[in-house]
């Protein structure tokens, strides 16, 4: 089911796998996924994955967010921000769109503001 959800978005451009460690400001456009360990900052208008067994430390902000591992910071997310069942985070939401499955574990707070945030260009 989560794979069909993430094939909407087509080929992941970068991937970071599970043995990674990195460390640094993450610029990009497409979509991205994490398997391993990042700390810094990660911006992007496209697609963010975080996924199981992932740990992400620092500031987000993305188009969408798909939350399958673990983040500590926050998230700020221009069109939608996904937990999946899996996902552990730690810090606050700003998005026009939130999905929450059960099991997911969220401890902050949520922002959102219809028709979503402007884009900076």
């Amino acid at each position: 089911m989560g794979k069909e959800r993430e094939q909407q978005w087509g080929e992941v451009n970068g991937f970071l796998g599970r043995e990674t460690a990195f460390e640094g400001k993450l610029d990009f456009k497409g979509a991205v996924r994490i398997e391993g360990n990042f700390k810094g900052e990660i911006r992007t208008p496209d697609l963010l994955i975080i996924g199981e067994g992932a740990r992400v430390e620092g500031q987000i902000e993305v188009g969408t967010a798909i939350i399958q591992g673990e983040v500590l910071g926050n998230i700020r997310a221009s069109k939608k921000v996904e937990l999946r069942s899996s996902a552990r985070l730690s810090g606050d939401i700003s998005t026009p769109l939130l999905v929450v499955e059960e099991g997911a574990f969220f401890d902050g707070s949520c922002k959102m503001a219809e028709g979503g945030f402007p884009e900076e260009g």
